[in-house]
């Protein structure tokens, strides 16, 4: 579980994050929702340490982040930011190997190898593997970055905003991707979401955030509702049971 315990995040006088407190479930997929400046990948940034807090605790396993050594964390919890910027020229393979590096440091060994190879087996890139990124599609990409993420085999996976620029076929791969990495191997994966739809079909459970603040958490029949949604996001909202799922409407 990850503990977040009244956690503050200012910036001069604005106070992105103001006291907020939750716990993230293991073994779920938990989606972050919320407009724009709502605080959202502040918090997923102060969760894996990427940024400083100015008050309130982040636990890991009942262990605070802060005092947890690097290479530990790196083992346990990993995140991909929403930009990735590399200014070298990899491969999918070369870039999937770097998510071993808190294991080898650099010097690949066979167990390194064998999750390599299953990382590429779960995102589809065997036929891609030595291709060069930039000769990639943008979906093709993200799951390339996703298969480093999946290779590095930590328990918790922190993602923000993963299915940004990508079409409705990459994106429903990416979080079929996920759902089967909490499935089958039991992670827990956290999103920063913007598209409501996805965050209703695929999550387990939704923390809806605004100005700062948690508005309202819980499982998808909980937030997906009209008067939620237009609380969180102030328009107007629609939501309907379409096959057993419950589909936004915002037009």
């Amino acid at each position: 579980m990850i503990e977040i315990k009244s956690v503050v995040k200012q910036y001069g006088r604005k106070r992105v994050l103001d006291n907020v407190s939750l716990n993230i479930e293991k073994g779920k997929i938990t989606s972050f929702i919320g407009p724009n400046g709502a605080g959202k990948s502040t918090l997923l940034s102060i969760i894996s340490r990427l940024i400083g807090k100015d008050g309130g605790e982040v636990y890991l396993e009942g262990q605070l982040v802060d005092r947890i050594d690097y290479n530990d964390f790196a083992r346990r919890l990993s995140i991909l930011r929403q930009t990735n910027h590399i200014n070298v020229r990899l491969t999918v393979r070369e870039l999937v190997s770097f998510g071993r590096f808190p294991y080898s440091e650099g010097k690949l060994k066979a167990e390194d190898l064998e999750h390599i190879e299953k990382a590429l087996e779960y995102t589809q890139l065997q036929d891609e593997q030595h291709k060069y990124l930039d000769e990639l599609s943008g979906g093709q990409r993200q799951r390339a970055f996703i298969a480093m993420v999946i290779a590095q085999d930590t328990d918790y996976i922190l993602l923000d905003e993963p299915l940004n620029n990508l079409d409705v076929k990459h994106s429903v791969e990416i979080m079929k991707i996920l759902r089967r990495l909490v499935r089958e191997l039991g992670k827990t994966v956290v999103i920063v979401m913007h598209d409501i739809n996805f965050a209703s079909c695929y999550s387990d459970h939704i923390v809806a955030f605004n100005k700062g603040q948690i508005v309202k958490e819980g499982e998808v029949e909980e937030i997906i509702r009209k008067e939620v949604l237009e609380d969180v996001y102030d328009t107007n909202f629609v939501v309907q049971d379409i096959m057993n799922r419950r589909i936004c409407f915002y037009y």
